[in-house]
């Protein structure tokens, strides 16, 4: 019974809604993307405090703790479903959970929180890319045309107003690593397409926190072997816990409630507001400054992701639903 609550949470079910509902349910697609852009400030925060399996680890075992009383019944019920699934959602574990997190944690040791979440807003020009590999989803010309755009606005952020670093081949190893995240992400999101009807999303979302949890192990042995682990202070405890919490279970759940409201297609358009979010963010908290290079570069990427993805939102509304932004 205590499961059932925060089920209906998570569950997207089309419905009609008054204005004031539609405007609480913007308000919950915002928060989502606070949420996640949050994550992305705080892995560059911690950067010093926890090597990047161990804060990715803790994260999700976190979540995993507080997803538990509410999951484990949908996963007992549909455990025939989770077995005959086993090989994809190991993969998405390995992929969403695992790899992914650990690379922008990662990249955000040795990059700033403002390149990385300008680099991750070229995510949807990668996710046509993945379809297109994966699923043999003919690209149009203009979405072909959208991405080489996003592409370079990612150059310019990369460059970080220097050109010549172009022709010089000399990246920063954070920037780069974010940059190979995304379409890591956009396997997972395509891969996601064939995630079982039967497993509801809290149900879900914990296996996947599960097996990830799991798999991220070797690395944080690895880590601690090589880098025997401190404990946090008190900040660091609360940093932990948001990212478990905040970024991992509270903003899937305003996502996907959100997402019931007011369908896929138009909660997606609030997923631009993560970059605005992660941005403002990194410099209230973390003191980076914003340069002419990351306009440039913004602008150039979502007008790459605007020319790209105008053609592609009504298949990308299926995923949208149980698939949370990177982050």
């Amino acid at each position: 019974m205590i499961a059932r609550p925060l089920d209906r949470l998570s569950k997207p079910q089309m419905n009609t809604t008054a204005p004031a509902s539609r405007r609480t349910a913007f308000l919950l697609l915002a928060l989502a993307t606070l949420f996640w852009a949050g994550n992305w400030v705080l892995g560059r925060a911690l950067r010093d405090v926890f090597e990047p399996a161990a804060l990715n680890f803790w994260r999700w075992l976190i979540a995993l703790v507080a997803l538990a009383p509410f999951a484990l019944p949908g996963v007992r019920a549909n455990f025939a479903v989770i077995r005959r699934s086993a090989g994809l959602l190991l993969a998405l574990s390995f992929l969403g959970v695992a790899l992914f997190q650990w690379m922008i944690y990662e990249g955000l040791k040795t990059t700033t929180a403002v390149n990385a979440v300008l680099i991750n807003s070229s995510f949807p020009a990668f996710m046509l890319l993945c379809s297109w590999a994966i699923e043999r989803e003919r690209g149009t010309r203009r979405q072909i045309v959208g991405m080489l755009i996003s592409l370079a606005g990612i150059l310019v952020i990369m460059a970080r107003g220097d050109p010549a670093s172009l022709v010089r081949l000399e990246f920063h190893l954070g920037d780069a690593l974010i940059l190979l995240a995304m379409p890591v992400w956009g396997v997972y999101s395509v891969l996601l397409k064939r995630r079982p009807p039967e497993l509801d999303g809290i149900a879900f979302l914990f296996v996947i926190s599960l097996v990830g949890t799991v798999l991220i192990l070797p690395a944080f042995a690895l880590e601690a072997w090589h880098s025997p682990p401190r404990w946090p202070g008190p900040q660091g405890v609360a940093a932990a816990l948001y990212v478990g919490l905040g970024a991992s279970v509270a903003a899937f759940i305003c996502w996907n409630r959100g997402v019931a409201v007011v369908g896929a297609n138009a909660a997606g358009f609030t997923l631009h507001l993560l970059p605005a979010f992660g941005t403002l963010l990194a410099i209230v908290f973390l003191g980076e400054s914003f340069h002419l290079f990351h306009a440039a570069g913004i602008a150039t990427i979502l007008a790459g992701v605007a020319v790209a993805t105008g053609a592609a939102r009504p298949r990308a509304a299926q995923s949208k639903q149980d698939s949370p932004r990177p982050g």
